[in-house]
């Protein structure tokens, strides 16, 4: 038996999310979907975390099991044979047996991207959000510094039924501008439902004035959901980095 790595990219503007659904087509369905025809058997392949719908993944790490002996580097050409354009493996590799994707993992870095014009690019139309206030990134940058470090994030956290604990740990906070293009990074070692984008709605709050940088930690002590800014478009949300 082997256990096989991949490193997947892909723009989820036309998928329902990661996980198999019955509302719509997923990546984690189309590829499995891929992975039975080459190999024959069904199999479920394993994602270091959900990602939602709309959402993209310039490095997501999964991993499935197989019987398959078929060398690793024609595996990985195969299955992009197989799947559509918008889901690329950019890496295959065997793993140890041991290896889970989402138990293995360490942290995650996820990356929003805004872009800040009355007008939308449409070369970034499906990438990035749109946000015509004129914002001043100085000031989301104050506002993000109380987020950083372990805390209770219930207050960014749409409830999905599935979190026990709201406790994260956010490593690094990063917001620049490139132009007309804002991006924020953030890397934790666990994500709730929505977590970043409901923090980006808050920080977009703070950068257009209607929140003060200092009411960001107000609003994580309420624990309270109805206190932060508004959920960012998915879209705009990519996954960057898994690291183990």
């Amino acid at each position: 038996m082997r256990n096989i790595k991949l490193t997947i990219s892909y723009d989820g503007t036309d998928y329902c999310g990661w996980q198999c659904q019955k509302n719509g087509i997923s990546i984690q369905e189309t590829i499995q979907k891929a992975v039975k025809k080459l190999t024959g058997r069904k199999t479920t392949v394993i994602a270091s975390g959900r990602t939602d719908a709309g959402v993209h993944a310039v490095a997501q790490i999964a991993n499935f099991r197989t019987a398959s002996k078929i060398p690793i580097d024609n595996l990985r050409m195969a299955l992009n044979t197989a799947l559509p354009d918008d889901i690329v493996v950019i890496c295959a590799e065997d793993a140890n047996l041991n290896f889970n994707s989402q138990k293995s993992a360490k942290s995650k870095l996820y990356r929003y991207t805004i872009y800040n014009r009355d007008f939308m690019d449409p070369l970034l139309r499906r990438v990035a959000a749109k946000c015509y206030f004129s914002l001043d990134t100085t000031l989301m940058k104050k506002g993000a510094k109380h987020l950083v470090g372990r805390h209770d994030f219930t207050s960014f956290q749409t409830k999905d039924g599935e979190e026990k604990s709201a406790i994260r740990i956010i490593k690094c906070i990063k917001v620049k501008r490139e132009g007309d293009i804002i991006i924020v990074d953030i890397e934790a070692n666990g994500f709730l439902y929505n977590m970043v984008r409901n923090i980006v709605g808050t920080l977009i709050e703070v950068g257009r004035g209607k929140f003060k940088p200092e009411y960001v930690s107000d609003i994580m002590e309420a624990r309270d959901k109805r206190k932060c800014g508004p959920t960012a478009p998915a879209k705009g949300l990519a996954l960057i980095k898994v690291r183990y």
